[in-house]
């Protein structure tokens, strides 16, 4: 009984002195919060920004692979036979060209030179569901001689301002096409790499827009997957049949995987995560480094007081306890203050970026962990100090 009134004076002792030094001991838990908001901060920004771009990137490209085949001297793109013959493969969904033309829209003798146009085919509509208004494109409208489009709301609103823009006639390339369709955004990969008009974007049959180009072949395709599990598979077939189309020629194509990615990218978050982490550690350490510099001070300074103590019968551990006790509430304090600090920073930064906040507890556990840690580790040395300092020196020193 005697001795665990003994814990818990020195522990009461250790608090009170925490708060009779306020301003001291707040410069010393500085480097601690300074520590503990950057690893909440930056590894809950860090996971916020990556989280976003993982889910952007699995919307746009998940069960997808990208085929680009530009082909060589001899041949260039892909045919429709090649086409036929890569849709004809088992685990294949569905195919969609993708051709980019650089041309002008002219609408009510206005010219628009920043809205992209691209040539689609109906499984383009099929598999996303972007149209909001009207219809897609159909297959009977791949014949090469209809001349009908789907735009999005961005060029709606550039050329319209608010009307209704179906069954209206624009000049693509200074043909007449009537719109038949209203889309929304556009989470497509294939859109996003080859990178959509500034004042939106208009969706062509892919044989018209390869009429406007000048060519026959496609140089990209969208590759939809039926099972995701069998991809490499499908890879493999898809790679002996282009290597059969282009004779075995190198850089003539490339297949671009959407999950692996996605793999890659989750590999280099938490890459990313443990770097951020090492690099905010730093400032912990330099934090633990003024504890214990502080807890120092504190022994020299109480020098006389804790030979008191020892000739009143305390024992050499609950002195030790006493001064580890001071260090790890010192500590702790610190991680505490850091932890609201980089979540509120977190909070705003999310407001700015415009990303989703969630508190991540890992990141709260390794600072709260690494605040403890610092305490019980730094803390250490001076209260063992204090712990063997001999009673009757302890007394007479000034």
């Amino acid at each position: 009984m005697l001795k665990t009134g003994l814990l818990k004076q020195s522990v009461r002792m250790a608090v009170q002195n925490i708060v009779s030094n306020k301003m001291r001991s707040f410069l010393t838990t500085l480097g601690i919060i300074i520590g503990v908001t950057a690893v909440i901060a930056l590894i809950t920004i860090v996971s916020g920004v990556t989280g976003y771009m993982m889910n952007a990137f699995s919307s746009m490209g998940a069960g997808k692979l990208i085929v680009t085949a530009n082909g060589t001297y001899l041949k260039q793109g892909l045919s429709e036979s090649d086409i036929a013959d890569l849709e004809a493969l088992d685990n294949i969904a569905g195919l969609s060209p993708s051709v980019s033309v650089n041309t002008n829209v002219v609408y009510d003798r206005n010219v628009f030179d920043n809205i992209s146009v691209s040539g689609k085919n109906t499984t383009y509509f099929e598999k996303n569901d972007i149209v909001t208004l009207g219809r897609g494109l159909r297959q009977t409208d791949m014949a090469g001689d209809v001349y009908v489009c789907v735009i999005d709301e961005n060029a709606a609103r550039t050329m319209f301002a608010g009307t209704n823009p179906l069954g209206q006639i624009i000049r693509i390339g200074g043909i007449s096409y009537t719109i038949v369709g209203l889309a929304g955004e556009d989470g497509n990969l294939m859109t996003a790499i080859m990178g959509g008009g500034v004042d939106g974007s208009i969706y062509i049959p892919f044989q018209n827009a390869l009429a406007l180009n000048g060519k026959s072949n496609v140089t990209s395709l969208e590759v939809y997957i039926e099972d995701t599990d069998k991809t490499d598979e499908l890879i493999e077939e898809m790679e002996l049949l282009l290597d059969n189309t282009f004779n075995d020629t190198d850089g003539a194509y490339s297949i671009m995987n959407m999950d692996s990615m996605l793999d890659t990218m989750s590999t280099l978050e938490d890459m990313m995560t443990y770097l951020l982490a090492g690099i905010a550690s730093i400032a912990l350490l330099v934090g633990g480094i003024g504890i214990m510099n502080m807890m120092l001070v504190s022994v020299t300074e109480r020098t006389k007081e804790i030979g008191l103590r020892k000739a009143m019968g305390a024992e050499p551990g609950l002195i030790q306890i006493q001064f580890l006790a001071e260090s790890i509430v010192l500590s702790v304090m610190g991680g505490i203050i850091g932890i609201l600090l980089g979540e509120f920073i977190s909070y705003v930064a999310s407001i700015v970026i415009g990303t989703e906040f969630v508190i991540e507890w890992s990141a709260v556990g390794l600072g709260f962990g690494f605040a403890l840690a610092i305490g019980v580790i730094f803390g250490w040395a001076p209260a063992r100090r204090a712990s063997m300092l001999n009673p009757i020196d302890a007394l007479r020193s000034e």
